[in-house]
């Protein structure tokens, strides 16, 4: 609409030229190497206006003949280049397909067309990895690294490459490149604090988490929960050495995640062992809330030396209505009742436990109960027998493994704040840990496969000693009455004996802690309040 208007208008203006010129007529001399020439000024305006259009038609003429030489090769770069991004896009679906011959000829027809582009050099990488040729691979993301605009993508590359043959050094000082180019980058932020919680240098895992944190890598939530991991990981290396500072680790600990259970057990068993009975109990009691747990229970039951039976079943009495008569509160009190002698009040506390299927602790809390009130009789042997097939009680468990003890990150993955309190299965099926050949997919996958360092190793030695059927930590003295009665004891029949499942892992359960031995009377003294 307004293109027609325009168009209007200028010959509005057009005709009114025209007619202002008709209606004022004059002539025009031009004298030029003695010729004259005279004409009217509308003819000597048509001319110049003619004049004026011939000069545009040859300049344009000129220009184009001028120009088509480069025209010409730019069409055939554009043709080039648009087959060249042809081939890149059929070598990366190539890639996907898992095409190992189409993925190497499409690579080498991008490399040809368009030279060393970032996209040519990534189908190139992955063509290699999809075949198998790491050294190639290698050569490639180290072309990478000649251009800024693709550093980073060759220092994932090459780490992925370092942590496929095992090289945790090289890997690790990729990553820390990567992070000082692109702080950004999640990938290599993560390598770095698992390279780090990899070699026990928890203080530098809290520095990345702090990074990552002002980075928005990390929630609040969750920098908050790994921070308290990280310090609990650092009061445990310190609790024998430096005793000051790892009582400063833990509180720190105890403030960020108030429910950490190995954060508020180091911390209370700490401040027992100064004197400062009453913090210690208001941290235990503020775990025991939110999870009863037996590594709970035992520091706050200890936390005098000396104290009678009586007494620490007087604490005892306090879990349990702490926990609302959770499971872990009754074993709590039956455990203290059976070793102060308090038969009946240990049968009461375990009999809401004996109407289901009993777990295993709660079998042999029975078997020790019917021992110490009526001696070596047949009840206690069948509660033993009942023990060996019962419901395992919960463990600490991650990516499959089943520990006794709590561990920062988890021995099969290095994965930070792994472990959690469950009962466990009766079989668990070991996860299965793939390698992918794509520099993309490597870093996002989990689980996934990590060197041995000195710290995963203890890690897998603690997880293979707590899933053996006689733990070292179990005292001597059960398992020698359990080897008696198992051998005395009839073979159970066919049909209970649990038939083996292939590639499955058993893992026992945790035997439970023996009753400590009677105290003599000289040595009890009447219940009396710690605080």
């Amino acid at each position: 609409m307004w293109r027609a208007l325009l168009f209007i208008g200028l010959l509005c203006v057009a005709a009114f030229g025209a007619v202002w010129l008709a209606d004022r007529p004059g002539t025009v001399l031009i004298t030029f190497g003695g010729y004259e020439v005279q004409m009217s000024v509308a003819v000597a305006a048509i001319a110049l206006a003619g004049l004026a259009l011939a000069l545009a038609l040859l300049w344009a003429a000129v220009s184009t003949i001028l120009r088509l030489p480069s025209r010409l090769t730019f069409a055939s770069r554009a043709r080039r280049r648009s087959r060249g991004y042809q081939a890149v896009s059929r070598g990366m679906v190539a890639v996907g397909a898992g095409d190992t011959i189409a993925a190497r000829r499409y690579a080498n027809e991008a490399e040809r067309l368009l030279g060393h582009e970032p996209l040519t050099l990534l189908l190139k990488a992955q063509a290699a990895q999809v075949s198998g040729n790491r050294e190639a691979a290698e050569a490639a993301f180290k072309q990478m690294m000649d251009e800024d605009e693709t550093r980073v993508l060759g220092l994932r590359g090459l780490f992925v490459e370092a942590r496929r043959r095992g090289d945790a050094d090289a890997a690790r000082e990729f990553a820390s490149e990567a992070v000082r180019l692109a702080p950004a980058a999640a990938w290599a932020s993560d390598a770095v604090l698992e390279a780090r919680c990899a070699e026990g240098d928890w203080r530098g895992a809290l520095d990345a988490i702090e990074r990552r944190t002002s980075l928005g890598l990390l929630d609040k939530a969750t920098a908050k929960r790994h921070r308290a991991v990280l310090l609990t990981a650092d009061a445990l290396d310190r609790a024998e050495p430096d005793p000051e500072g790892a009582l400063r680790s833990a509180q720190d600990a105890v403030r960020l995640a108030p429910d950490l259970v190995p954060a508020a057990a180091l911390a209370g068993k700490l401040l027992a062992r100064r004197g400062d009975l009453r913090r210690a109990a208001k941290i235990v009691e503020t775990a025991w809330r939110s999870q009863p747990h037996p590594d709970l229970a035992e520091v706050y039951l200890n936390l005098r030396p000396g104290d009678s039976g009586l007494d620490r079943l007087k604490r005892a009495e306090t879990l349990f209505k702490l926990s609302g008569g959770a499971p872990e509160g009754r074993l709590a009190v039956a455990r203290s009742a059976l070793e102060s002698r308090e038969f009946d009040r240990a049968r009461d506390a375990l009999e809401p436990l004996l109407a289901d299927r009993p777990s295993m602790r709660v079998c042999l809390l029975m078997s020790d109960l019917e021992q110490a009130e009526h001696g070596s009789t047949g009840r206690g042997r069948e509660w033993l027998a009942r023990a060996t097939r019962a419901p395992r009680d919960p463990a600490w468990i991650a990516d499959g493994v089943v520990s006794d003890h709590w561990a920062p990150i988890s021995p099969v993955t290095g994965r930070l704040d792994a472990f959690v309190w469950q009962a466990p299965p009766d079989v668990l099926i070991a996860p299965e840990i793939t390698m992918s050949d794509d520099v993309t997919a490597d870093l996002d996958d989990e689980p996934r496969a990590l060197p041995m360092t000195p710290v995963r190793e203890e890690l897998q030695t603690a997880a293979a000693a707590s899933s053996v059927a006689e733990p070292a930590s179990a005292p001597a003295e059960p398992v020698a009455a359990v080897e008696t009665v198992e051998a005395a004891w009839p073979e159970p029949a066919k049909e209970d004996t649990p038939s083996p499942r292939a590639e499955a892992v058993v893992f026992p359960a945790t035997p439970p802690d023996v009753p400590k031995p009677e105290e003599p009377a000289s040595a009890r003294r009447s219940a009396f309040s710690l605080w």
